[in-house]
């Protein structure tokens, strides 16, 4: 399991990333979500690593 926090805002972001976050589940900035860890999630972490924290559970 992976605990993904959104630690900045998708003001100004990319539209793609932005769509990629609420994806994700993420709604507003210092939320946080538990997603199953795949290759699925990690790519779009890995699209979004500026704006995401991410811990292993």
């Amino acid at each position: 399991m992976l605990k993904i926090t959104l630690v900045k805002s998708t003001i100004g972001a990319l539209p793609k990333h932005k769509k990629t976050v609420q994806a994700l589940g993420l709604r507003k900035p210092n939320t946080s979500v538990e997603q199953q860890d795949n290759p699925a999630i990690r790519g779009m972490l890995n699209q979004v690593r500026h704006l995401v924290k991410v811990e292993e559970i």
